[in-house]
């Protein structure tokens, strides 16, 4: 096994959780159950725009920013977006969608595998683990009761609560300070290149990405982890 840090924080969504790769299967499934209360499209080109509208929303920065702390109302805005690009004018049914996806979207999260257990590998071993996630309280301690993460922590930090968010450096400054160590002492493991790597790498914390796609790093990303592994529980494996 890898010499593993005295603090290890670690990112929830896409690091211990599914999450990117529950959206599109879900926006289909929506799709299908409500294409038939607009005659003129099918769920294919419903799903389509919904798709585009949701990239130009979470493409942009402040949206992201204002979107993640309030998803339910952020996906009323990328369904309506799509609407009016289809030039469809029904606001009732733009918001029911929306909500559907938000029920759908809850139900779809899962741990993944060895996730849990490679937590309970880092409890063993007097790890001090950290959780540092974006997003709000009301979208994420769910996530937290639901699969039990709660006592494999010490301390558990969500943007909504703290009031500011990944990759901004306060962030890492306040969980150190709360860990009562310096940024040698940490790892922080993600899957964004900017929030988990960029970020805490420049306070000298060690950037620890989860590569999802096996692709590696975009050549267009001047960003360079300090290791690459494709899952959590590649940490604890030779």
């Amino acid at each position: 096994m890898r010499t593993l840090p005295q603090v290890m924080l670690l990112d929830l969504d896409d690091t211990i959780i599914v999450h990117s790769a529950t959206s599109d299967p879900c926006w289909r499934r929506v799709c299908e159950r409500y294409a038939s209360k607009i005659e003129i499209l099918s769920a294919e080109q419903l799903f389509d725009a919904i798709r585009a509208s949701s990239d130009v929303y979470w493409n942009d920065a402040a949206r992201h920013r204002r979107g993640r702390l309030d998803l339910p109302k952020a996906r009323r805005e990328v369904v309506a977006a799509a609407f009016s690009q289809l030039g469809l004018d029904d606001r009732e049914l733009a918001h029911a969608i929306a909500d559907a996806y938000t029920v759908e979207r809850s139900a779809s999260f899962y741990p993944y595998p060895g996730a849990l257990e490679t937590l309970e590998v880092f409890r063993q071993r007097g790890i001090r683990l950290g959780l540092v996630t974006n997003g709000n309280s009301s979208e994420q301690r769910p996530k937290i009761e639901r699969f039990r993460l709660a006592p494999f922590f010490e301390h558990i930090f969500i943007e909504g609560e703290m009031g500011m968010g990944k990759p901004d450096p306060r962030v890492f400054r306040h969980v150190l300070d709360t860990f009562e160590i310096e940024a040698q002492e940490a790892w922080m493991v993600g899957d964004n290149l900017v929030w988990d790597v960029e970020a805490p790498q420049r306070l000298g914390i060690f950037s620890v990405w989860i590569d999802l796609t096996g692709n590696g790093t975009p050549s267009s990303s001047a960003v360079k982890p300090d290791l690459t592994v494709s899952s959590l529980a590649e940490l604890t494996t030779d």
